[in-house]
Parts: structure tokens; sequence; C-alpha cells
């Protein structure tokens, strides 16, 4: 394993810190660049103004049935949501108005049941306590499952957890799925990441088959990672791919070359996090199956560029990423 430090620490902006270990790409906070005050892109725009003019929903009898009186007693749905990276969640050109697909999801869950949603902007690292101690009803930020998690929380999920590899936008370089793909390039990844753990077991395969190693790379910051891949110095980088993404369609200078499971090899799920044992998230998962069917869920996907990462129906506490 050929291993270059440009700078000891936290990768390049699109990469999950290090606290976060193997479950990567559950904190958006620590992982985007911040986003520009408006985003108009190759074949893609992007609206980060308050005024969101979403999808109209209609009530779900069904779903609506399931959520407990405690959670429908005030008409509100309070969800917690980290508005720290685009295009998941982000402040609006306000500076104070939460945007982006986390948001509309919440929304749009909402309203499925038949309530209005209170949008709480929270660090992070403070949805644990606030859904246990019940001053959030649902977190919907980017929490990947794991069975840890599942001991102290319940799920419906709403998304896959993916990785992207992108490559500079003229790269030769067109597909990356697996370790001999990977073989001699130079690649940019976030140190103690749950990428970096999928690299190095793909790097130790292909040394064992005789393969070229990779060359890992890791930056402080995103304007150092970026220049890397732009000046010819990196081949790829590999991150999570919602922001990854928004970062390529905003600026036109990379491409998606390879998808893999947050989980790799095995799938990870991004749900809306309830509070273990209420009853909240059959509620929650049945709005979400409803917006799927309607149409809407797709609409909102597609709207902040995460087709991508849809997924056909909404899971109740489906498997979690095993405790590393």
């Amino acid at each position: 394993m050929a291993i270059s430090r440009l700078k000891t620490g936290t990768a390049l902006a699109l990469a999950v810190t290090t606290a976060l270990g193997l479950a990567a790409c559950s904190d958006p906070g620590a992982s985007a660049a911040s986003a520009p005050s408006s985003s108009a892109s190759a074949g893609k725009t992007f609206n980060l103004a308050p005024e969101q003019n979403r999808f109209p929903v209609q009530v779900s009898p069904e779903a609506a049935a399931l959520v407990p009186e405690s959670v429908k007693a005030d008409g509100k749905l309070t969800v917690a949501v980290s508005p720290f990276a685009a295009p998941l969640a982000v402040y609006a050109t306000d500076s104070k108005t939460p945007v982006g697909n986390e948001v509309d999801i919440a929304v749009a869950l909402a309203e499925s049941l038949g309530l209005k949603a209170d949008i709480v902007p929270t660090a992070w690292a403070d949805w644990p306590l606030g859904v246990e101690s019940g001053k959030y009803e649902a977190v919907i930020s980017n929490v990947t499952v794991t069975e840890e998690r599942k001991l102290k929380f319940d799920f419906a999920s709403y998304r896959e957890d993916k990785l992207g590899f992108y490559a500079k936008r003229d790269s030769p370089i067109t597909k990356v799925d697996s370790a001999p793909d990977v073989a001699g390039k130079r690649i940019i990844v976030g140190s103690g990441t749950n990428q970096e753990a999928i690299l190095l077991r793909w790097d130790a395969e292909n040394k064992k088959n005789g393969l070229k190693p990779v060359e890992f790379q890791y930056y402080d910051d995103d304007s150092a990672s970026t220049l890397a891949l732009q000046s010819g110095r990196a081949d790829l980088t590999f991150g999570p791919n919602a922001t990854a993404s928004y970062k390529s369609q905003t600026d036109g200078k990379t491409k998606n070359v390879g998808l893999v499971d947050g989980g790799w090899p095995l799938k990870a799920s991004i749900a809306v996090t309830t509070k273990k044992g209420n009853g909240f998230a059959a509620a929650a998962q049945a709005g979400l199956n409803s917006l799927i069917k309607d149409g809407t869920y797709g609409k909102i996907l597609d709207r902040w560029g995460l087709t991508a990462e849809g997924i056909q129906k909404s899971e109740l506490n489906p498997p979690g990423l095993p405790k590393s």
C-alpha cells in the first residue's frame, strides 16, 4: 500500500469524520464543503432559496392511522435535521431556513401523516440524546442503520447508503466497481472512514493477486483535494456519494465512475430514526411507502440529484451494519 499523506488528519471535505468509524456517511455536517448561495450546473439547477415550492402531498389515511397519540397530539412532527451539507440539508440563501433533500422528505412525510413538519436544526452529534429524551420525534439526517443503533432506536428506511468514485471530467477512467479497477490508482480518501476501510480491503486483495497497490492520498480540506484531482496528482476521490454528486453537478469538473454500497460487501440503509418502541417508525414506514407509491418520493430525490440512491420500498428496522 503506497501512502501519500499530504496532510495528516481528516480527508477532503466530502469524507466523513474519523469519529464515525465504520458508520461512515452518517454525519453530513462533517463531510461537505459549504454550499454556494445558488447552484446552476451542467444540466442541473438547485433551488437554495427559502421559498421551495415543494410538491403537494395527500394524506395517507392508512399511514396516519398508525401515528401514536403521543406524536399527533399537537398536530406537529418534530424532526431534527442537520443543515450543513448540500444536497442533504443546508441553510438557504437567507442563512436561517433549512432546505435540501432531508428537509423535503421530512415535510412530505409529515404531510402524508396529516401532520405539520416542525424542522429543528440540530448538530449531528446531538440527535441521539434528543430522540431518547423525546425532544425530537424523528431524525432525518442521513443516519445509517447499524445493529448497534437498533438497540436504542427504531428505523424506517428512505435511501440507500452509497459511496462514490469521482474522476476529473476528462479522465480516461470510466468504471470503478471492484478491486481490480483501483489497482495502481492514486485515490483521495478520508482517514479512518468506512470508504478507507473498503479501499484497504480492495488493495490487500489486489496485492495478493499480484496487482499494483493503491496510492492513498489524504488531505485536510476540500480545496486541496480538488486541486490534486484537477491538476492530475490524483486519479480519483472516494467518499459519500450524495455530497460528491452535488459538487459534480454544481461545478461540472468531475464525473461519477462508480457507486459502492456504504457497507460493502453489505448493503447499508439511510433511515428515519425514531425512539425505540414508541410505534412511530411503523407510521413513518407507511408514510414513506405512500410517497414512493404516488411518485412524490422520486420527484424529491430527482430534485436534489439523488435518484441513484432511491429505494423501491421503505423497510422497518432493515438489516444494519454490524458492529466493527
